[in-house]
């Protein structure tokens, strides 16, 4: 049986994928959906709540996925576990080599907003039309939980020893979009798919979202 280990990206948190994990639990699929530290802590923090997520998972059919900044964290934390990785898989996630930080692979426009948004170490919310949803109902629903990103998780490098690199790994990129997902994807081998949506796919296309987590697991 697989085990799906979602993992939301910055501003976000285990609610995030709430429409998606039930289409995979009706196929039979697990769906484990940790959280990550808030306030002082950095990315190589939320790489440990993510490999303590791995270590307590069921089975060894594991298929990791990381959406937008958590790509970094789940790279970092099969690096560390990957005898507990079959699959990795990015939905439009930020991913590089050892040493690179998001602030690295983001294009300079989108990495000085960001610190203008930033004060006391945490990074503000940004509004949900930031990450494509215009819907007001979805809007209100993303505004109600979304929370400060603490700054050292966009600043910090990744740590990794190249064993991540050999798990197999799938890139799911939304379209259209302004931001490299794609380079990040093709610079590190993974294959790709594409889904017509917004940045936050999974509370637009849930299902359509999960067919391809189900698939990439192949």
């Amino acid at each position: 049986m697989t085990t799906f280990v979602l993992v939301a990206g910055a501003w976000h948190g285990p609610w995030t994928w709430d429409r998606v994990t039930p289409f995979l639990n009706e196929t039979g699929a697990r769906t484990l959906t940790p959280a990550l530290g808030e306030g002082d802590v950095g990315l190589h923090d939320h790489a440990d709540d993510v490999v303590a997520a791995l270590d307590g998972a069921h089975g060894d059919d594991i298929v990791l996925v990381g959406h937008s900044y958590a790509g970094l964290v789940v790279r970092e934390a099969a690096d560390r576990r990957p005898g507990r990785v079959r699959h990795l898989v990015l939905v439009d996630g930020w991913a590089g080599p050892d040493g690179t930080s998001l602030y690295d692979l983001a294009p300079a426009p989108f990495v000085r907003a960001l610190r203008a948004l930033t004060s006391d170490g945490l990074i503000a919310v940004p509004p949900p039309a930031a990450v494509g949803i215009d819907d007001p109902d979805d809007a209100a629903w993303l505004a109600a939980r979304m929370h400060p990103q603490p700054a050292r998780t966009f600043e910090e490098p990744t740590r990794l020893t190249g064993a991540v690199d050999r798990i197999p790994g799938t890139a799911v990129l939304c379209e259209p979009s302004a931001y490299p997902f794609e380079r990040c994807a093709t610079d590190i081998g993974y294959r790709t798919f594409p889904i017509h949506g917004p940045h936050d796919v999974m509370l637009t296309r849930p299902d359509a979202l999960a067919r391809l987590l189900l698939e990439a697991r192949t």
